[in-house]
């Protein structure tokens, strides 16, 4: 009998050790919502300025670290990044401005919303949001670059049209609204965007009043979230993480860069700025590369093959055959913007990502993060895993890891 008794006792514990270890993160424990908030421009010392009171209580309170972007720390390959996973390299969207040779003559801006809203230019990677479609998991979008665009054939189970300049309230009003549905068809997970801190950096520099101001508007706009899920009862059951994209640096106008002075007229298509593309026409090719790949005082130019490999730029097709990077506050000119000149009191971005003025700020809290964390500068690339983690999610490949940001889960 003892006999008997010892091997069933055996067996149900084997039985019961077995069934818990098969359990997978999703029926282990709810799956809470979480809301990705990016902050356009949010340079990481702006967090130290005194003015957002609300970003600083769900820092305290949950974690935070310096954030390294991705080369070029520009607006749209960047964000692409942070919900892929994958630098701009392997995702398709190397610049905001950018050329396909499967797409002769059409040339991709941030301002023309047919080639934003085409899935073409987004395919070469996956947005969270269409894995999350396809695990059965609901996402809104309430504006984020690519989620206008149908991806792998879908979109985000709800999504809004990018409106520009609108109050960082209105924005988490429209996106708590999501929520006020019947619990079976709210969202699991939500994106908010806010672009007034890169506006007031690019108009009147990073030091500026004004881009205090901004600053104070989108704090305002985290406090209005923070009473807005408290006034659902969802305070508690909502991870928050909020990004920004890049930095922002003061410019220098005395070390501009004029494309014009250095190339003849119709000998290359120029795409400038602070990471500039240069394509050179047909029969120009070794015109164009003896005037930009010798030293210049404020930039440095090199062959796609070239570019420095702690960039991971280079690789991808649309990568112009020559890129030209600015010094920190420098500007290089197309001369197709006609006598246009970036405001001498502004500010830029797009230079390296190692420059500390590019380094912007990620703050995680909420129900599944440890409070009171302080993380190590890490690459953007690992947002991606953490936002797969935090939402009970099978990840697709990336270019990211939780390593660094390991110490921030509970």
């Amino acid at each position: 009998m003892r006999t008997l008794w010892r091997f069933w006792f055996c067996g149900l514990t084997a039985f019961i050790l077995s069934a818990c270890a098969s359990l997978s993160p999703e029926t282990s424990a709810p799956r809470n919502t979480l809301i990705l908030i990016s902050i356009d421009g949010w340079r990481a010392d702006y967090h130290t300025r005194g003015l957002t009171p609300n970003l600083s209580y769900l820092a305290d309170n949950g974690a935070t670290g310096q954030m390294r972007p991705s080369f070029p720390s520009l607006t749209f390959p960047n964000h692409y990044t942070l919900v892929t996973g994958k630098r701009p390299d392997h995702h398709g969207i190397v610049g905001n401005t950018m050329r396909d040779p499967q797409r002769p003559g059409v040339t991709f801006k941030l301002s023309d919303r047919e080639q934003v809203t085409d899935g073409f230019w987004w395919k070469d990677a996956e947005p969270f949001w269409v894995t999350a479609n396809r695990q059965g998991v609901k996402v809104a979008t309430m504006f984020w670059p690519g989620s206008e665009a149908e991806i792998h054939g879908a979109r985000p189970y709800k999504f809004a049209t990018f409106e520009d300049h609108l109050p960082p309230t209105t924005v988490v009003d429209r996106g708590l609204a999501w929520f006020d549905a019947p619990e079976a068809e709210r969202p699991q997970a939500l994106t908010l965007y806010f672009s007034d801190v890169d506006h007031a950096g690019h108009d009147f520099g990073p030091d500026s009043s004004e881009v205090g101001v901004s600053l104070k508007a989108v704090d305002e706009g985290i406090g209005h979230l923070m009473a807005g899920l408290k006034a659902r009862g969802l305070w508690g059951k909502v991870n928050i993480v909020i990004v920004g994209d890049h930095g922002m640096t003061k410019h220098r106008p005395d070390t501009f860069i004029k494309v014009a002075e250095l190339l003849p007229p119709n000998s290359a298509t120029v795409y400038g700025g602070q990471a500039a593309g240069f394509i050179p026409n047909p029969g120009k090719e070794s015109m164009v590369q003896a005037a930009l790949l010798k030293p210049h005082d404020h930039m440095q130019c090199w062959r796609k093959r070239d570019i420095p490999a702690r960039f991971h730029y280079g690789m991808h097709r649309r990568v112009p055959p020559i890129v030209c990077l600015a010094n920190p506050g420098s500007y290089i000119v197309a001369p197709s913007r006609d006598g246009w000149m970036p405001k001498p009191q502004g500010g830029s971005h797009g230079y390296d990502p190692y420059s500390p003025e590019m380094f912007t700020r990620l703050i995680v809290f909420g129900p599944d993060i440890r409070p009171g964390v302080t993380l190590k500068t890490f690459d953007n690339v690992d947002v991606y895993p953490l936002i797969m983690r935090l939402m009970q999610l099978k990840p697709q490949p990336s270019d990211g890891h939780l390593r660094d940001l390991a110490p921030a889960l509970r």
